[in-house]
């Protein structure tokens, strides 16, 4: 099942980072940082009393002037609107009710979705004060005081949005491969995903693709079914974000997490950018098979290097993704467009890959005698055996008389030998390290 978005949105300086920031540190696990992806990050994902979801902070937003503040402020409930799945809706007892708390308002009026009223900065334990009602003049929902400095009320909040969160349903074709195209604006993504529906000849598109309402298509090619996670669908309803970077990152990772396969779009006459790398570190996190798509090669003036010098290129840039194939392609064209389904089918079966626990340890043992495995202050790191334990990404457990000696230059060293041996290509590999007769 998919996991529910939950948006924290308002106007500027009414305490939505401090919110972020006081569940990131206390209540939310976070996947550890990627090369490639940037500390600042607006999303993460929770647990709260074993319901998990991902968090939103649509905040940050520079203001310049009293009429760029209502235009930003517009912007980001329509951006939480777009993508979220339950809305909390942050105000700011200390100032009261705006004309800006307001507008966000009416446009969660139209928007339908679920949505709780945060009241920040109450920091007073204690009976509510008194300012807190007027705040149901607003007409939207329940309304929680909290201090996002103290943590007070924040338990509470939390225990109302999770009884009211929906559930997120997937209904997609199980024996098809997900493939999501994803990149950052304007890399031709949208070029892609017509050039493949417009040229197959059994295709059932649009299909029901989840309860976010994006639309997928089903694109059926030598037997074979092949569903395509249109990103821009998501969007659809607020093109003018197309120019607001960040929020291409939120619709990239809602694709990720569903699909199989990511097929990272570059702008080929642009080269590798931050945005990118960002996003294809979305898709690394998560385990995903994943393919580099340099879009729009007609445009680039070319010589008999010029492909080998953008492979050398995503390499530096992607360092994380060393084993994603990169294939040139232009969607205008049509280029090679072709070539990219036994790419996907290749990635696809390589991330679903399961190797023997006996042929592993044959591989594990071979490895160990290439090259000694590290010691520190005369004690060496022992490694008694190696099983694999699941697949999306192919993931194993090395058990060891100590998880402290296990270097991450070793950790490389294995993972070099699993790609050398079997054909590991286009998914990342994972290991769990742990010490024998230890769970942890």
């Amino acid at each position: 099942m998919a996991q529910p978005i939950v948006a924290v949105v308002g106007r500027p300086n009414v305490g939505k980072s401090a919110f972020f920031n006081y569940l990131a540190g206390r209540r939310i696990s976070i996947v550890e940082d990627t090369p490639g992806v940037t500390r600042d990050r607006i999303y993460t994902k929770c647990d709260w009393c074993g319901r998990e979801f991902v968090l939103i902070d649509t905040g940050g937003i520079e203001i310049g002037s009293s009429d760029e503040m209502y235009k930003q402020m517009k912007r980001q409930a329509e951006v939480a609107i777009d993508t979220a799945d339950f809305i909390i809706f942050m105000t700011d007892i200390k100032s009261g009710l705006t004309a800006g708390d307001k507008e966000v308002a009416s446009l969660l009026h139209k928007s339908g979705k679920p949505v709780v009223i945060a009241v920040n900065k109450a920091d007073s334990p204690g009976e509510p004060p008194a300012e807190l009602y007027e705040f149901y003049n607003l007409g939207l929902a329940e309304i929680f005081p909290i201090s996002a400095m103290h943590g007070l009320g924040i338990g509470e909040l939390l225990d109302y949005v999770m009884e009211h969160l929906p559930d997120i349903q997937e209904q997609s074709d199980d024996d098809s491969i997900h493939v999501a195209i994803i990149g950052k604006p304007n890399s031709g993504k949208s070029s892609l995903l017509n050039r493949i529906t417009g040229e197959e000849r059994a295709i059932v598109s649009p299909v029901a693709g989840t309860t976010r309402d994006a639309l997928d298509s089903l694109v059926i090619r030598e037997e074979k079914k092949y569903t395509f996670i249109d990103t821009a669908g998501i969007r659809r309803s607020s093109k003018i974000f197309s120019d607001i970077e960040k929020y291409s990152i939120i619709r990239a990772w809602s694709a990720i997490e569903r699909s199989d396969v990511c097929i990272l779009i570059v702008d080929a006459s642009e080269g590798i950018t931050e945005q990118d790398s960002k996003i294809a570190g979305f898709a690394h996190e998560q385990g995903k098979a994943a393919i580099v798509a340099l879009n729009k090669w007609d445009l680039v003036e070319k010589d008999n290097k010029t492909y080998q010098k953008f492979v050398n290129s995503v390499r530096a840039e992607l360092p994380f993704m060393q084993y994603a194939p990169v294939i040139s392609i232009s969607s205008l064209t049509g280029k090679r467009v072709e070539n990219l389904f036994p790419l996907i089918d290749k990635v696809y079966e390589n991330a679903n890959r399961r190797i023997s626990t006996g042929v592993l340890n044959d591989v594990l043992n071979d490895a160990i005698a290439m090259v000694q495995p590290p010691s520190d202050k005369g004690k060496l790191l022992r490694i008694y055996y190696m099983t694999q334990v699941s697949t999306q990404p192919p993931t194993f457990v090395i058990f060891v008389n100590s998880k402290d000696l296990m270097h991450f230059s070793y950790e490389r060293y294995l993972t070099n030998t699993l790609r050398d041996t079997f054909d590991f290509e286009g998914t990342p590999i994972r290991f769990i390290i742990r010490e024998r007769g230890k769970e942890n």
